[in-house]
């Protein structure tokens, strides 16, 4: 007998946001000065500062930076802020995630090892239908 088909999209948690700031410093002391997220890690090949935030991450990048650039103008009204959110899955069976994704007309991108609020895992960008970038994060280890 072969055990029910587990969801390979479960939720467990809001990962992390990443912020494209255009005053690096400026938006630093205002999430660890003025929120109390302390200083998680700072990646100076990506322009990414990240603040720990309760459970998650809050991730600051430069817009000169790699991932900055990625975004087009600075925040305005015809640039992006958001670079991207992260939902960390309960688990990480990437065929069947890749499946159930396919099914709803999902392209996913590369599976890659990224730094998160939990440590190192594997995940994929998808993007919403506002052309928003989604990471599906696996639990780490």
């Amino acid at each position: 007998m072969t055990s029910p088909a587990i969801d390979p999209v479960q939720i467990a948690a809001l990962d992390h946001v990443v912020l494209r700031v255009a005053d690096l410093e400026r938006s630093a002391a205002f999430y660890r000065d003025a929120l109390g997220c302390a200083f998680e890690k700072w990646q100076p090949e990506l322009g990414l500062l990240q603040l720990r935030a309760g459970s998650a991450l809050i991730d600051l990048v430069t817009l000169d930076g790699p991932i900055g650039r990625e975004g087009g103008a600075g925040p305005a009204r015809d640039g992006r802020n958001l670079d991207h959110f992260c939902l960390r899955l309960v688990q990480f069976d990437e065929a069947a995630l890749r499946a159930r994704l396919a099914a709803h007309g999902i392209e996913a991108g590369p599976t890659c090892e990224r730094y998160g609020a939990e440590g190192y895992g594997a995940s994929i960008y998808i993007r919403d239908p506002d052309g928003n970038t989604v990471e599906l994060k696996a639990p780490p280890g």
